[in-house]
């Protein structure tokens, strides 16, 4: 396999241009039938086999449209200090809001009155409504949710605290600025390190064109084959990692072939035929990881892994073609001004002077004190686990939510 990535990778390199303009096609080739791309409907999930789906399925067989995997929410009222829900003005208000939410929309399944179904509580102070919807909480529509959001401004007006909360209320996943900050941190940590922005924007630039081909082919996709929106959050989130990790094994590799002195297309084609067989591994390990979710037999979960296994292995083609074909672009200026000039000096037959970098005397110290080093690790990571011992597993729900919420003030109701 060696050889081959050598010889590909000088390929790319020679044809530097060809193999660019490949990938750009392909790049806009994706962006626009993810643009023509028919919007998605929200994909289904189920978990065959379990008690909670056999009963979802059961339900559904004997009460068709009864929807018992709906959104739901609640709307919780509180009356002001020395007064009770009970008060004939506030069950007014309360009877009118049941009114507008049944009203309200089509999606609508149920609204329950408090009074009927004695969800008031013992003190008088607090009730509660109960709204069931005939879809799931990922099918609401925006003028459904926002109907549910503003409902209680006539009872506010009143005196009366009311707060919304269910999952009814619960976004959809969104990429966005979360993203954004860790290619910025991404991007700083790679100046830092190769004191080169050539250097450090090549694994940038690259990850950033395989997430967008991956991701805009799921999009693409996404109606056809029914994949949610968290799919391509994943792809996201996984494609940059490896992508930006991928392309430090080939310019690391790279800048330290043209530090011995070697040509350009040369250090090109030994970086991609070593640190490349390393690329290879890592990408088909991750892969056959992800590919390993369909084996708890979900089917969102599934076809999340093999998108974003997908994903994948365009980052390792990224690496080990559009890597050394921007190498080729870059030039020089993948090393810093420093590192140039001693390369210069060293091929002029010039002694190497300076101190070595911190690397260097970071891995030196670590060679004359390996015992010392491991055990400070081991300890270091013991100190930092502590925290695990007092953690608490399950699902999230609204008590969960920050406090400022209108959901985590109707659950703390």
């Amino acid at each position: 396999m060696a050889t081959f990535l050598y010889k590909l990778g000088r390929f790319a390199f020679r044809r530097r241009n060809v193999v660019a303009l490949v990938w750009v096609a392909l790049l806009a080739l994706a962006g626009v039938g993810a643009a023509s791309a028919s919007t998605p409907t929200s994909s289904s999930f189920s978990i065959p086999g379990t008690e909670a789906q056999k009963a979802f399925d059961l339900l559904e067989e004997r009460f068709p449209g009864a929807s018992a995997d709906g959104a739901t929410a609640r709307v919780v009222f509180k009356a002001p200090a020395g007064e009770k829900m009970t008060d004939a003005g506030h069950k007014a208000e309360v009877g009118k809001i049941v009114d507008e939410l049944s009203d309200g929309s089509d999606q609508v399944g149920s609204v329950t009155d408090p009074y009927t179904v004695n969800a008031v509580s013992k003190d008088g102070s607090t009730a509660y409504v109960q709204v069931s919807y005939k879809v799931t909480s990922m099918e609401l529509t925006d003028e459904t949710r926002t109907a549910l959001e503003e409902t209680g401004a006539g009872a506010r007006a009143q005196g009366l605290t009311v707060e919304v909360g269910g999952d009814a209320l619960q976004a959809t996943p969104e990429m966005g600025s979360t993203e954004i900050i860790g290619v910025a941190v991404a991007a700083v940590v790679l100046v830092i390190t190769f004191g080169s922005l050539v250097a450090a924007g090549l694994p940038l630039v690259t990850a950033l064109i395989g997430v967008g081909v991956g991701v805009s082919t799921i999009t693409a996709l996404a109606s056809v084959l029914d994949l949610g929106s968290t799919t391509s959050i994943l792809a996201m989130m996984i494609g940059l990692a490896v992508g930006i990790d991928y392309a430090l094994f080939i310019v690391s590799r790279y800048r330290a072939e043209l530090a011995e002195g070697r040509e350009r297309e040369e250090a090109a084609g030994r970086a991609v035929g070593t640190a490349g067989s390393a690329v290879v591994f890592a990408g088909l390990t991750v892969v056959i990881a992800l590919a390993g979710l369909a084996v708890v037999n979900i089917p969102m979960l599934t076809k999340m892994g093999l998108a974003a296994a997908g994903t994948v292995v365009i980052a390792v083609l990224i690496a080990l073609t559009l890597i050394p074909a921007t190498l080729g672009f870059a030039g020089k200026r993948v090393h810093g001004r420093k590192d140039r000039k001693a390369m210069d000096a060293k091929a002029a037959g010039g002694e190497e002077t300076g101190k070595p970098n911190m690397g260097t005397r970071w891995a030196r110290f670590v060679l004359r004190r390996p015992v010392a080093v491991l055990v400070t690790a081991v300890l270091g990571l013991g100190v930092i686990a502590i925290p695990a011992t007092s953690l608490e597993l399950g699902l999230g729900d609204d008590g969960s939510q920050p406090t400022s919420t209108t959901q985590r003030k109707a659950y703390d109701l």
